[in-house]
This record gives C-alpha cells, structure tokens and sequence, in this order.
C-alpha cells in the first residue's frame, strides 16, 4: 500500500483529508503544495488534477481527486480503525445530505472571509497585470478571484458570506439537538462532521466564533472534535491562518 497525499496546510478541503488518514493511523507520504506560488498549477500536478485544486491522493498508482470523493474512497478501502460512514442505510443518507450541505453553503461562504480578512494582502502587492495572469491560470477559481479582484469582495459580499456561514451554524445546532449530539448524527463523528470541520475551525480562527454565542452545543461540538486523536496531527504547525500571517495575529491582539 503507497498513499500519498498532495496538498497544502491551510486548505480546508486538505485538513478534511489528513483527518481521515490520521484517525485511521494510514501512514502517507505528504506532499505540501505552495498555493499562493502556484504549485498546484504546474503541468505535473494538472496532470493529477486538472482542476488545479487540492487535495489529491494518489493509492498505489490511483488518482483520486475532490475532498469528499477522497474521504469515502478511504472509507470503502480502508475499513480498519474508525468508521465514519454508519452502517444503516438511512443515517448514512442523512450523513450524505450533510455533507451536500456543507460543500453547497458554508465550504465556499468562508472562502470570502479567508480571502479578504487573509490572502488580500498577498493580492494587493500583485500588479494588475500579473492578478489578471494569476487568476485567468485557475481553472475552478477564475469567476472567484476576478469577483474578488486586488481590492478584495465588497462588504454586501461580506455580510452575505457571514449570512450564509450562520444558516450553516443554525443548521448544525438543529442536527445536533435531533441526534442528541455531541455530534452531527450522534454519540459519534461521521464524515458529515469532518467536512465540516475546517470551516468552524476556520472561523473560530478568525473570530467568527461569535456566530455561535447562544448555541452552546456548537461550541461543544468544536470541542468534542478538537478533543479527537486525530485532531492534533492534522492540525500540525502552519494549519491555521493565524500561525502564517502576522496581521491577523495582530488584529485579534487588538481585540
């Protein structure tokens, strides 16, 4: 068995996967992308994924591309160590609804927030010329950088970014109050959870936490998850935006 892994620290759909592999103790070769330079661009990493994202998980010779296809090929493949998928039909529809949830609302919503609040500063110092180059090269992002442009999304694309990241809050608080929690769908975190996971990770890395005062089972859903053995090592050093970029340090400083 030869895994490896190609992706990039602080990418959501990147740390949905290393979760995976590391709460089923998979051992992988890591192959740690530079976005920001264009990594994922280059024609041998296009030649994995034309769609010039991450992550991207290459099994014994196998290309297997999108984060939630991912997770579920490791979950069918793999079947030792914790199981994420519920073995009943019904809870494994309800865990997969979810899951379109969570990549049709809140996964794109708080790529606004991300970019604005931490890459813009890395954009402003582009020339327009050398912008425009960079985001006509994206083959799923192009319509997003170009909407974003070097002066980032306006605050009405802010605040519906922010709206949308809250319906996504009101929803899981609702799940968990149906399973009776901690988790999604119950005593235990399936898939639905871990695609989930970066965004509320993600938020509450840029204090967006507030989004949830009043939902105290929200707050101990992120706990409940932080406290999973996989958490830490997916986590490593230079996941979090706040570990990479010194404004955001010194904003929530500020506060």
């Amino acid at each position: 068995m030869a895994l490896t892994l190609y992706n990039a620290p602080q990418s959501t759909c990147s740390q949905r996967v290393r979760f995976v592999l590391n709460a089923k103790g998979l051992p992988f070769a890591e192959r740690r992308l530079d976005l920001l330079a264009g990594d994922q661009l280059v024609p041998d990493y296009l030649a994995l994924n034309p769609n010039g994202v991450v992550p991207t998980l290459v099994h014994d010779g196998a290309v297997v591309i999108d984060s939630s296809v991912i997770m579920e090929y490791v979950e069918e493949v793999f079947p030792q160590g914790p199981r994420f998928v519920p073995q009943d039909p019904v809870a494994r529809a309800r865990m997969r609804s979810l899951m379109r949830f969570v990549d049709e609302v809140p996964a794109p919503a708080i790529r606004v927030p991300t970019y604005n609040l931490a890459f813009l500063p890395h954009f402003q110092a582009m020339s327009e010329a050398a912008f425009l180059a960079m985001a006509e090269s994206k083959p799923l992002r192009r319509e997003f950088l170009l909407a974003m442009g070097r002066t980032g999304f306006p605050e009405s694309e802010m605040a519906a970014a922010l709206g949308r990241l809250g319906r996504a809050v009101m929803r899981l608080d609702e799940t968990i109050a149906a399973s009776g929690g901690p988790f999604l769908l119950g005593a235990a975190p399936t898939l639905a959870d871990i695609s989930v996971m970066p965004v509320i990770v993600r938020m509450a890395d840029l204090r967006l936490d507030h989004l949830w005062d009043g939902r105290p089972a929200v707050a101990a859903w992120l706990e409940a998850i932080r406290a999973q053995p996989a958490f830490v090592p997916t986590y490593y050093s230079g996941s979090l935006l706040t570990e990479q970029y010194p404004h955001l340090r010194e904003q929530h400083a500020a506060c």
